[in-house]
């Protein structure tokens, strides 16, 4: 088929796409790859904006807050001493062994910092954990609602997700017994988030002990921890880590880093602590898809953790303020229900009262009442009949969303 004659098929058809479909053929796995909705309902929102409209962003996951004056001048003046050239595959020695010294302060666990590696985001460590154990035949067991991205990735290789539920019953945390039965000599990966986006969930060492015990009889399955909220609990509920059970710890894989808990969202910085026998696939990984971290962005990932954390404990405490702001405000509109999140920035309510799906609520809060959320259908099948309010936003912007909120579900009723 000729130039001219694809053109006129595409002109036929009036679609980009059916265009490049015809003249380019994608890999099938292509079409299994997922999104993160939450940037396509920052897009929308910022489009209505552009229009005129006024609109309440309690959609994306990222604190509001300026990232903490003394990271942001140790950037800065990285960039003006020179730091503008590659660094190791894994990130620079000095950036790895600041790493270690914060997992000992606040897991109480010691590790190597050989085994850790430096990324750019929270989102490589889960990316590469997925590509080394997934493949058609394999299963990879993941939460849901959860963070999209696992499952996105996890079809994408082929394996076969599967899925941990959720329920809002034990404040979205899971049954250890109900998920080891789950496992099949298939299982290649089990992933744990823990506080968990979207519900703010917190497993409770109860929980993880009885998980982990069981987890011993499989040692074929290798864990992968989400942690990145890790700093973000509440009413003095500590963060149980994973890293802290040695009899699993030669096959769990903590992902963690600076965007949530500094408020450096936009600097893409993250890591991963891997064990011995993966840490050099993960930098082949590396090495193959972003070569190193940013030089001058891991210098003030240095000056993040060594630095004074008193806008952290600041955040911490405007969080929590937020948290139970939103909570009260979410329980006084009719048709919808709120528990109260243990960790992280967000509230999961139940809006079943609403007579509305999940994702029918999120466009009609955007477009009638200016207030972007994210529905919980975004988080997985299992997210049917919530939607997510990040309340990583102003006490002013709570409120104002929240009475549009209210004022939206009164004239419908």
């Amino acid at each position: 088929m000729n130039k001219h004659r694809i053109a006129e098929i595409a002109a036929k058809e009036k679609s980009a796409r059916y265009y490049i479909e015809v003249r380019m053929k994608l890999a099938q796995a292509m079409s299994r790859l997922g999104t993160e909705s939450a940037f396509k309902i920052l897009a929308k929102a910022k489009a209505l904006e552009a229009q005129g409209r006024s609109i309440v962003n309690l959609g994306i996951g990222s604190p509001d807050f300026r990232t903490p004056a003394n990271i942001v001048e140790a950037g800065k003046k990285a960039i003006d001493d020179g730091f503008h050239f590659y660094t190791p595959a894994k990130g620079l020695p000095e950036l790895r062994e600041a790493v270690a010294s914060d997992i000992l302060k606040y897991r109480g666990v010691t590790i190597d910092k050989d085994n850790v590696m430096i990324v750019p985001g929270g989102k490589p460590t889960m990316f590469f954990a997925i590509l080394m154990f997934g493949e058609p035949g394999a299963e990879i067991m993941y939460p849901n609602p959860g963070f999209p991205i696992y499952e996105s990735m996890i079809k994408f290789t082929g394996a076969k997700p599967v899925p941990i539920e959720l329920l809002e019953s034990s404040g979205f945390g899971f049954d250890p017994d109900r998920v080891l039965a789950q496992i099949t000599p298939n299982t290649r990966l089990i992933i744990i988030n823990t506080p968990a986006n979207p519900t703010g969930g917190v497993l409770e060492r109860d929980v993880i002990e009885r998980f982990v015990k069981g987890l011993e009889k499989h040692p074929h399955v290798t864990l992968l921890a989400d942690e990145i909220y890790a700093r973000l609990t509440y009413d003095d509920l500590p963060h149980v880590s994973f890293m802290e059970y040695e009899s699993i710890r030669d096959r769990t894989i903590l992902l963690d880093g600076w965007s949530k808990t500094y408020s450096m969202t936009g600097w893409r910085l993250g890591y991963g602590v891997w064990p011995a026998s993966l840490i050099d696939h993960a930098e082949r990984l590396q090495i193959n898809s972003n070569s190193c971290p940013s030089a001058p962005i891991q210098r003030a990932g240095i000056e993040a953790l060594n630095g004074p954390q008193d806008a952290v404990d600041m955040m911490l405490r405007t969080f929590d303020e937020r948290r139970k702001l939103i909570v009260k405000l979410l329980n006084e509109v009719p048709g919808i229900s709120c528990i109260t999140p243990k960790g992280a920035f967000y509230a999961f309510p139940n809006i079943t009262g609403t007579g509305m799906k999940s994702k029918q609520f999120e466009e009609l809060l955007l477009e009638e009442a200016g207030v972007a959320t994210v529905a919980g259908t975004s988080f997985g099948h299992l997210g049917e009949g919530y939607i997510r309010f990040s309340y990583a936003s102003s006490t002013d912007n709570i409120k104002e969303a929240l009475r549009r909120v209210k004022a939206f579900m009164a004239a419908r009723n």
